[in-house]
């Protein structure tokens, strides 16, 4: 019954290649026996294959060869493959030279049909379950460089066929069941071997004892001691014997005690650079250090878990593997931890936040980690996948090339192209819809918490939208340093855990002072010795009725926003009250700048037939003696406004 389908459907690509000129480079067959896999292979997270998209450039986890004619790498890890691999599908891309399936959950022995692959430079089949022998013959795979079967339940023994592989540079095939004698592998290329774990006896070939003993860890295995020559008997001359053997001691006695202080100087320098290191791996620029992880317990082990949780509708398809040696940058350091921008080796970018001072246990990091994995909206960073462990917890956002607001507000002057007020317009609108819908999930109860420029970005449409959501309560109750993070803290919050729906209007309003003004919540003023408040500030010069020092000189070169930009600092001043109850909620919030931009596009469209000789008032009659621009005219105009939309 497959074979018909299987014809028909390569009848119906091969018409389809010869139909649209843009699909003639398509790798059809290629294209086939992926489509058969993922038909034949259970998996728990969608793949975005089907017939009617191209492969290449397109498909998750799929890479074609430059003139897309082959694939040339498939990489699905994690993506909850399920039982033995189909027969006749992968086997039929021969062109592959990356096969990477780990940390999936594979069943049955190692694929016989894999002989076909012949191109293959890269096998990673390791956190699976894969079982019975290892192939006796490795010849067809003479390209190999990394081969990584560990953690299956491969038994048997190691076949002398590997010594074949002669371009092989990392060979992993530990926690299986392997037994038997380690064959005389003559591989002159090989850089890093681990056969931990295993049941292996008898003794380390000589070829492989330039490798650390932890490389055969875990195993029943012995050091066959070299033959040394001894030298001809001679006899010695009368009262040398005694004066010989008293020299001999005392050279013996002065190598044990040199040699242990020196084994104990290494072992101290060893444990001081372990230690150092274990703090700053993250920090040196690569993922690294959680490889740890994995050398601790395989998947599945509460404390050592080594596996990504991934929600429903994310196509990423790589593990914790891959994420721990991706290249990384980092973001920033702000109230709950370390963000990182990673690029992994199939050029996926990621946002990985690695949090700190975490005081929630495993169970109730994970619920947390499900109530913000359910929040989908366009106006909040979406929380892709999370990993949790004694000493590491991540958590990963889709990445937003545009950068954060307070980058595009108080990045270096040169060579940035300022936010103009249309654009402040759409963070503001974009950031409050994404923080009334977080007050409106879950009953109500969900609060943001951390609200502020460096967690707002610019979405696709050129929107806000809100990240770092609802992690305050995953927190240890701690107040935080007074940084840039405390000017947007309402006055009524004493801890990060005691934040609400109210005390996120506040921390939004100042970001609406931040957008108005170009100033960061709290800055330096006199010549480095003032501490200025930004709500204070603003309060203080609208006291004075000079209303137009509030705003940012950048906005002053746009034409006819006067008007809206008074009334966006009249929403502002609403949402910074000092009494919670005073304070607006996000939902009137949203409907407030949504009326200044109706009232823009409506201005907008008469104001282009003026004349030059209008009386509309330009940005210096902004300034205090201007009525038309004040506070208070700003409030009547909001009032009428209310009654559309």
């Amino acid at each position: 019954m497959e074979a018909p389908v299987a014809f028909f459907a390569a009848l119906l690509l091969v018409g389809l290649a010869a139909s649209f000129p843009m699909a003639a480079a398509e790798p059809v067959l290629d294209k086939l026996a992926l489509l058969a896999f993922s038909s034949g292979m259970p998996h728990s997270r969608p793949l975005n294959w089907n017939l009617f998209t191209p492969v290449c450039g397109n498909w998750v986890g799929v890479t074609c060869s430059s003139d897309g004619s082959r694939v040339i790498a498939v990489r699905l890890p994690a993506v909850g493959l399920e039982g033995s691999i189909p027969p006749n599908t992968l086997s039929q891309l021969t062109a592959l030279q990356t096969l990477s399936l780990r940390s999936n959950a594979l069943t049955g022995p190692f694929p016989a049909d894999f002989a076909n692959l012949v191109s293959l430079t890269d096998l990673h089949l390791q956190f699976n379950a894969l079982s019975g022998p290892l192939p006796s013959d490795f010849s067809p795979w003479r390209n190999l460089v990394a081969l990584d079967l560990s953690f299956n339940n491969f038994n048997g023994s190691i076949p002398s066929s590997i010594s074949n592989l002669t371009n092989l540079a990392a060979l992993n095939l530990s926690n299986n069941s392997l037994s038997g004698r380690i064959p005389d592998l003559q591989l002159s290329n090989l850089k890093a071997l681990n056969l931990r774990n295993n049941h292996l006896e008898g003794p380390i070939p000589v070829p492989l004892l330039r490798f650390s003993s932890a490389s055969f860890a875990g195993n029943d295995l012995s050091v066959a001691p070299s033959p040394s020559p001894l030298p001809p008997s001679s006899t010695p001359e009368p009262g040398a014997g005694r004066s010989g053997i008293k020299l001999s001691e005392s050279a013996i006695l002065g190598l044990i005690v040199g040699g242990c202080t020196l084994a104990f100087v290494m072992v101290a320098l060893s444990l001081v650079l372990f230690c150092s290191r274990k703090g700053e791996s993250l920090d040196s620029g690569k993922l690294a250090g959680g490889n740890r992880s994995l050398d601790k317990a395989a998947p599945g082990n509460e404390e050592g878990n080594t596996r990504l949780v991934f929600f429903e509708g994310c196509n990423f398809a790589f593990d914790l593997e891959d994420l721990l040696r991706a290249s990384a940058e980092v973001l920033g350091k702000g109230t709950f931890g370390t963000a990182y921008k990673a690029i992994l080796e199939d050029s996926t970018t990621v946002v990985v936040k690695r949090l700190k001072e975490v005081g929630v246990g495993k169970r109730e990091f994970e619920q947390q980690m499900e109530v913000v994995g359910r929040i989908k909206h366009e106006n909040v960073a979406e929380l892709r996948a999370y990993y949790y462990s004694k000493d590491e917890k991540l958590i990963i956002y889709d990445f937003f090339s545009l950068g954060s607001v307070s980058s595009l507000l108080h990045g270096k002057r040169e060579g940035r192209t300022p936010l103009d007020w249309e654009s402040r317009l759409r963070v503001a609108v974009g950031a409050a819809r994404g923080i009334a819908h977080i007050h409106a999930e879950n009953g109500g109860k969900l609060v943001h918490g951390n609200i502020k420029s460096s967690n707002v970005f610019l979405n696709q449409q050129l929107y806000g939208c809100v990240s770092d959501v609802c992690l305050n309560t995953l927190m240890n109750p701690v107040v935080p340093p007074i940084t840039r993070t405390a000017g947007y803290r309402a006055p009524e919050i004493v801890d990060t855990r005691k934040a609400t729906h109210m005390s996120d209007v506040y921390s939004f309003g100042v970001l609406l002072l931040e957008l108005l003004t170009g100033r960061s919540p709290i800055h330096i003023a006199g010549g480095g010795e003032e501490v200025v408040h930004l709500v204070r500030w603003v309060q203080s010069v609208v006291r004075e009725e000079w209303t137009a020092e509030v705003f940012d000189v950048e906005l002053m070169r746009y034409p006819n926003i006067e008007e809206e930009m008074v009334e966006m600092l009249q929403i502002a001043m609403a949402c910074v009250m000092r009494v919670p109850e005073k304070r607006p909620k996000m939902v009137e919030v949203v409907k407030m700048i949504e009326e200044v931009r109706r009232v823009d596009t409506a201005k907008r469209s008469s104001s282009e037939c003026r004349s030059e000789g209008s009386d509309s008032a330009t940005p210096t009659a902004v300034r205090g003696t201007s009525s038309s621009f004040s506070i208070e005219g700003g409030m009547q105009r909001q009032q009428q406004q209310q009654q559309g939309f």
